[in-house]
């Protein structure tokens, strides 16, 4: 594995379950412009990715899951109105794949973090859905600042694939 797989996995290693960054078999990344038309990109990506790694048949589940963290991302990580920024964009979706699980991670560039909204008023409400879809559909999911110089969080779902251990 390059030192891209491996820098793209480090901030990750924090909150995720315990699996060994350096047994992952392969990864993929997309920079998603600061739009909402990013989302309809993040799932074409998504379906080609997983074609490619022969999960197909998780698409409609993967797509839910990484249409909300980037829906979330894009809705409430970016400044008000935040023009291209020219040091990269800021928010990017990665897919990893290991032998029996798939993780979605979505970096953005706030800190502040994600909130699944409770009660029975906002349940029926557009707005503060997404992280209980996430958590609905995906095995496991969490985030976390990110160190270093990357400013901001990731916020990651976990899917089991493959043959159950």
């Amino acid at each position: 594995m390059g030192t891209n797989g491996s820098t793209v996995l480090e901030p990750l290693r924090q909150g995720l379950p315990p699996i060994d960054p350096g047994a992952v078999s392969t990864s993929a990344s997309c920079a998603l412009p600061a739009r909402y038309e990013a989302v309809r990109g993040a799932r074409k990506f998504t379906s080609a990715t997983l074609d490619s790694w022969d999960l197909g048949d998780r698409f409609d589940d993967v797509a839910l899951v990484v249409s909300e963290l980037v829906t979330n991302a894009l809705r409430h990580a970016l400044p008000e109105g935040s023009p291209d920024d020219p040091q990269g964009p800021p928010v990017r979706l990665h897919l990893m794949r290991w032998a029996s699980r798939l993780v979605c991670a979505v970096r953005d560039p706030s800190r502040q973090s994600p909130e699944a909204r409770g009660g029975e008023e906002d349940f029926s409400a557009e707005s503060g859905r997404g992280l209980f879809l996430v958590e609905s559909f995906s095995d496991s999911w969490g985030w976390h600042p990110l160190a270093g110089t990357l400013q901001g969080k990731v916020v990651w779902a976990l899917f089991r694939v493959g043959p159950e251990e």
